[in-house]
């Protein structure tokens, strides 16, 4: 079953979700060392260039992520939950779907709109927009205030599907890593 018709995530769902957390989780990550981590200039910048070039080429995918997710709906829950956690669900589940856009698109536009053009690994180039600096700086705002949240929200989403699976035991966990037939 797929999520059109039942309580089943699809097999495409499934790699969607598994290979955008792995990316996403390991951008923050990155963003973060690179941010925080006692690297010296020479190192960091062609460092922040894989990040760039890898945070470009995720908002594709992410792009193709959503659309999915949009067109296919949720799929119904498989267990009874009380209303503040159904609502808490959405919310986060939608929030997730924003992060996943929200992030390399405010890269992307922090830089091309900051005055720099994006090399893509050097397979090809996204051209600076010349500077705009309202465009750029809320980008940057947003890029650098951002991976807070989300973070938080991330380990909300965890916690929640641990709890399903260790303390509820019932099938939310499960159907996101194999097709459980029910």
């Amino acid at each position: 079953m797929t999520e059109r018709n039942g309580k089943e995530f699809g097999l495409i769902s499934r790699l969607n979700h598994w290979g955008v957390a792995a990316i996403f989780i390991g951008m923050l990550c990155f963003g973060f060392y690179l941010e925080f981590g006692d690297l010296a200039r020479e190192v960091k910048g062609p460092l922040w260039g894989v990040h760039k070039s890898i945070g470009t080429l995720f908002l594709i995918f992410a792009v193709w992520r959503v659309g999915w997710r949009i067109f296919q709906g949720f799929p119904q829950e498989v267990a009874v939950m009380p209303l503040w956690q159904r609502f808490t669900a959405k919310i986060t589940h939608w929030l997730l779907l924003l992060a996943v856009l929200l992030m390399p698109l405010s890269g992307v536009l922090m830089n091309i709109y900051g005055g720099r053009s994006i090399h893509v690994f050097d397979w090809f180039v996204i051209p600076s927009q010349g500077k705009n600096e309202m465009v750029a700086g809320i980008a940057h705002t947003v890029h650098e205030v951002a991976p807070y949240a989300i973070s938080a929200i991330i380990l909300l989403h965890i916690a929640a599907a641990v709890k399903h699976h260790i303390i509820d035991k019932d099938a939310t966990l499960k159907r996101m890593i194999v097709q459980t037939g029910k």
